[in-house]
């Protein structure tokens, strides 16, 4: 129990790498689900072209909202969207950086299943089928030009051919020269698919670096600041709530203990004082912890003002009395105004 709790931790405290596990390990499954997957053509010409077209694009969408599911960001993107402005203004390019992040995860599923549907040929095959010329692989033995068939027959038999059990045209159209056509026109895509993907997420990491590479930092440093305030909010309330509700259960228990004393007019005896002292001890740690928030109201008050009113992002530099220390005289005075000012600057998410 131990190793997995220091393993959730871990990855906790890497989310990035957590979220790129987590894409590699849905694109495995995306080839491992299409390898698994039982392709079935309906060898129908009113289905055929809706069941290959949609065995090549449903999957990948739902790949792709999958990805967005199991992204931890998505909240925390949407919470900063949606939040009141208060004291702390928004950034369109922070939360277009965490968006894009998000969605490059996403895709990588995606891509592996249509290249995997492109390779594979079949999907393509079931909804290309009626598209092909029947006239460029007819049989040597076989004349179009004097059998007496219809245009309907022609489209019946063509939405046949990828289905081998069931395909009766042998004599009219070789049915191995079409499926070696198609599939060869579906790996040709495929591969420039993946040609064209490559090349696009190349100019991305290279072109990228060439342009204000400055404001990508500060967007990249303000997206990982809101992710961890996030996180840091959280592990106080929780540490918070558990405070509050030992002092609270310490209190009540200590309230039904004076009454049954009370009632039995006696009080137990101690024979040392360390067990008390350490009682103290944990139980002012423990109203430490409260922050001074003691009532369920002020509790509230905080957590709707954090929402709608987050403080500003200008730290102030407290002195050893409390107060905000001031420079006087000197480079380190004039050092310390300047910074103080270029973080305002930079500070505005």
């Amino acid at each position: 129990m131990d190793k997995f709790r220091m393993m959730f931790q871990f990855l906790q405290s890497n989310q990035e790498s957590f979220m790129n596990g987590i894409c590699g390990i849905m694109a495995l499954a995306a080839a491992q689900l299409y390898s698994a997957f039982e392709f079935t053509c309906p060898c129908l010409p009113e289905y055929n072209y809706a069941y290959g077209v949609g065995i090549l694009v449903v999957p990948p969408v739902w790949f792709f909202m999958l990805g967005f599911v199991l992204n931890n960001n998505v909240s925390m993107l949407a919470e900063e969207w949606r939040r009141p402005m208060g004291k702390r203004g928004k950034d369109p390019t922070v939360l277009r950086y965490m968006f894009c992040s998000i969605s490059q995860r996403s895709l990588i599923a995606p891509i592996v299943w249509i290249s995997v549907t492109l390779m594979d040929g079949k999907s393509f095959l079931c909804a290309y089928s009626l598209d092909v010329d029947a006239r460029r692989f007819t049989n040597v033995t076989f004349d179009f030009e004097n059998a007496n068939m219809t245009q309907e027959d022609v489209r019946r038999m063509l939405a046949k051919i990828p289905c081998k059990d069931i395909y009766d045209g042998g004599h009219m159209v070789a049915r191995e020269a079409v499926t070696r056509y198609l599939r060869c026109v579906s790996q040709a895509f495929g591969w420039l698919f993946l040609l064209l993907i490559t090349t696009a997420a190349f100019l991305i990491r290279a072109i990228r670096p060439c342009f204000t590479q400055a404001a990508f930092l500060k967007t990249k440093y303000w997206s990982h600041y809101i992710d961890i305030e996030r996180k840091m909010f959280d592990e106080t309330c929780t540490e918070h709530a558990k405070s509050f509700a030992k002092v609270c259960i310490q209190q009540y228990f200590e309230s039904i203990s004076g009454e049954m004393r009370s009632l039995h007019g006696h009080r137990p005896h101690h024979d040392g004082g360390g067990d008390e002292s350490d009682d103290e001890d944990r139980r002012v740690s423990d109203e430490d912890k409260l922050l001074g928030i003691r009532a369920q109201d002020d509790m509230n008050r905080v957590l709707w003002n954090w929402h709608t009113c987050k403080p500003p992002l200008s730290l102030r530099r407290d002195g050893p009395d409390g107060d905000a220390s001031h420079e006087h005289v000197g480079n380190g005075g004039a050092h310390y105004v300047q910074m103080k000012e270029m973080a305002e600057y930079y500070s505005t998410v």
